[in-house]
């Protein structure tokens, strides 16, 4: 399969390069030429006008919890997690999950996402989802170690490995997925690793979400979250680690040395009132750090305009620094260093050899006028319904803002059919 995107703008190397081609061979990008021969390709799509850039990668979230959007909010991460969304996460069934994913995929790919993390359960279903939509995902069977079936959890995490890990050419990549240091006492966390050293897998965790996450690590270990999870030898094995919102200069040496990757969630962050990450310290550390939504759950979006638009405005008013992130700064954390939280070397950036994950933006929105500094529009100003074709993996899924790999009309009679089934128990 070979795609020509012709006469587009592109961004490449944190500049706009105007009047480009783009030649797509398989799932690669193969080279920009100058006056390519369009009998040679199988598609070919005008990009008169608009703007390349590459799709955004969401370090973190839980695709199927879309089916709780509004369900709880206006509550704090304990309180929601206890008394709402563990007691309602009972009542899932592969069934459920399956169109709850297919619902984010469709979500995403409509605001220029191609690429997600995810830990959840009945991770098969959401995998089923993501083939059919055409999406990249790295996926975590989630775990907790004090849960009766914790054991048959950890199993179903190495099958899932069997089953996904690099599955569709190397599309999807499967992760281990210990929830957190409170779910997860340090016995079962020896375990997770040994099955990361035995398979060699990447490690996916929540880390240092609240004050009293880490208050009660220390009043119970003495020690931090992060200084528990090197102790235990978790950062060992290459871990994603989102949130770190409540990190000393200890826990931020120990993620630099341990080459820990940091998923950064603004709105979730901000919508529970956990805090906010003192990312800018962080990346001075040299810790690599991307975006995420979390889940459509405490967000209440899987809309990665959203947060790239959040982490540019929060950190300067937390930081009282105009600078702290800049636009460009911003949509790096969107593409490429979100890519390298994955695991990917040759993603996030619009260059020759690299895998073709690639969102065309519409820049006629009267939002976009006047047209004086097109990355700073992209950032303040831009948004997903400003995303017109999407290419994953060299394949089109959405163009013209249609969607090609999803069939809409089943999309909604389904998840009207599977949210009477997951909330009876409500009645």
């Amino acid at each position: 399969m070979s795609i020509l995107i012709k006469n587009v703008d592109i961004y490449v190397n944190n500049k706009i390069k105007t009047k480009q081609n783009i030649a797509i061979k398989n799932n690669r990008i193969k080279n920009f030429p100058i006056s390519p021969d369009e009998t040679e390709y199988d598609e070919i799509i005008n990009g008169n006008g608009m703007l390349a850039i590459p799709g955004f990668v969401n370090t973190h979230t839980h695709v199927a919890m879309t089916l709780f959007r509004s369900y709880a909010d206006d509550m704090a991460l304990m309180d929601w997690l206890q008394t709402k969304i563990w007691p309602a996460e009972d009542h899932l069934d592969n069934d459920i999950v399956y169109w709850g994913s297919m619902l984010a995929f469709a979500e995403m790919i409509r605001g220029g996402t191609t690429a997600f993390c995810d830990m959840y359960m009945f991770m098969d279903s959401c995998a089923k989802a993501a083939e059919k939509a055409g999406i990249r995902g790295n996926i975590a069977r989630g775990l907790s170690g004090i849960s009766p079936n914790a054991d048959q959890a950890l199993q179903e995490n190495i099958e899932l490995y069997k089953n996904w890990n690099n599955a569709d050419n190397g599309r999807f990549k499967v992760m281990l997925g210990p929830h957190a240091p409170y779910t997860c006492p340090p016995d079962y966390l020896k375990k997770v690793c040994k099955v990361a050293e035995k398979e060699n897998m990447p490690i996916h965790i929540h880390l240092a979400e609240t004050l009293n996450e880490v208050n009660d690590c220390i009043k119970q270990y003495s020690m931090t979250p992060i200084k528990l999870m090197n102790n235990i030898g978790l950062f060992d094995y290459p871990t994603l680690a989102a949130h770190c919102i409540y990190v000393n200069d200890n826990d931020m040496n120990i993620l630099s040395k341990k080459n820990v990757k940091v998923a950064h969630n603004p709105g979730s962050n901000l919508k529970l009132a956990s805090g906010i990450s003192p990312i800018t310290k962080i990346i001075k550390k040299g810790i690599t750090v991307g975006l995420g939504t979390d889940g459509a759950s405490s967000n209440n979006k899987l809309d990665m305009y959203s947060e790239m638009r959040l982490a540019a405005l929060i950190h300067k008013a937390n930081t009282l620094d105009p600078y702290a992130i800049t636009s460009k700064e911003a949509i790096n954390l969107a593409t490429k260093n979100g890519a390298k939280c994955l695991g990917y070397s040759d993603l996030g950036e619009l260059k020759e050899g690299y895998l073709a994950d690639i969102q065309l933006i519409d820049r006629t929105g009267f939002h976009w006028k006047p047209r004086l500094n097109d990355i700073s529009l992209l950032v303040y100003a831009g948004n997903s319904f400003d995303v017109n074709t999407v290419i994953i993996h060299g394949k089109t899924v959405m163009k013209n803002k249609e969607l090609l790999t999803i069939d809409t009309e089943k999309l909604d009679y389904e998840i009207s059919r599977v949210i009477k089934k997951l909330y009876s128990f409500e009645h």
